[in-house]
């Protein structure tokens, strides 16, 4: 069955739509402004949606003056470069792995030390952190020494050519942890 819908209540409809309608069809949907129930005459009638308001302190990005901004940062801040010419840290890498145990038990461990610089550099006075660094078989000291507490010297402090590796082992209850603390490029 069809309901037929009220004439009045059609009529009421229409008019309260036209009067919201009406400031966007005089603008030609160029420009929303925000019409309040008072104005139009219809007091009684509670707003639950918000006003948009229009801000006229706001203004568009002048892109020449982005641009000159951009050029100056640039201009003071260098990019940090995976191809650079120095030598870090990075550039020496540490490995360490359990070998055969000495006649006595106690467990042994073979380092390698390896120059993998990218930029072809020799690094030398290489520095290990090694804590009290100590080992039931002799370690050549030219290859590895401890200097002091936590500090170990690699190669006698002479550089290590790019691509080469130095290794060593040594025989100890526990492996100490080895990382590079300083060098020189």
């Amino acid at each position: 069955m069809c309901r037929l819908v009220n004439p009045s209540r059609l009529i009421l409809t229409l008019v309260i739509f036209n009067l919201l309608l009406e400031p966007t069809l005089e603008n030609g949907l160029r420009e929303l402004t925000p019409v309040t129930y008072e104005e139009k005459g219809l007091a009684n009638i509670k707003s639950s949606t918000p006003s948009v308001t229009r801000s006229p302190h706001r203004k568009l990005l002048n892109h020449q003056e982005v641009k000159e901004k951009e050029k100056e940062k640039e201009e003071v801040v260098e990019p940090n470069r995976i191809w650079s010419e120095k030598c870090s840290k990075s550039d020496i890498v540490i490995s360490q792995g359990a070998t055969e145990a000495l006649p006595n038990g106690i467990p042994t461990y073979t380092v390698e030390i390896m120059n993998v610089c990218i930029s072809g550099c020799d690094i030398s006075a290489i520095h290990l952190t090694c804590g009290w660094f100590s080992s039931a078989r002799l370690v050549n000291p030219r290859v590895f020494k401890r200097l002091r507490f936590d500090d170990c010297l690699v190669n006698e402090g002479k550089p290590l050519v790019n691509g080469r590796t130095l290794s060593f082992q040594y025989a100890n209850t526990f492996r100490y942890p080895l990382s590079v603390s300083s060098l020189s490029c």
